[in-house]
């Protein structure tokens, strides 16, 4: 019986670490980042693992960032324009921006 509750506690310590990342990889899908951008390889914009690195450290990165995500930018990546996403709210960009940032 011991073996059983520990195998279940086991599961569910599991599932609660691996939510946050699966709920923000949804929101980053539901909010179209995905067309543009995966977590390992260069799409149309950086990868995120290439995002992650290059603001490593870096403070103020989530606010920065955030800003980026809702009003768009240039010039950070090369040529093409990252076009500004209306439909994300500023809780949500920081909360995409923070997982982008975890994907070392």
């Amino acid at each position: 019986m011991k073996r059983i509750l520990v195998a279940i506690a086991a599961l569910v310590a599991g599932i609660a670490v691996a939510t946050p990342a699966l709920a923000d990889m949804q929101l980053a899908t539901a909010k179209n980042c995905m067309a543009c951008h995966a977590v390992d390889k260069k799409l149309v914009g950086p990868s995120y693992k290439d995002v992650a690195a290059k603001y490593d450290g870096q403070k103020d990165a989530v606010d920065k960032l955030a800003v980026k995500v809702m009003k768009g930018g240039s010039g950070v990546w090369g040529p093409v324009p990252m076009p500004a996403n209306a439909q994300v709210n500023a809780d949500e960009a920081k909360k995409l921006v923070a997982w982008i940032l975890s994907q070392k």
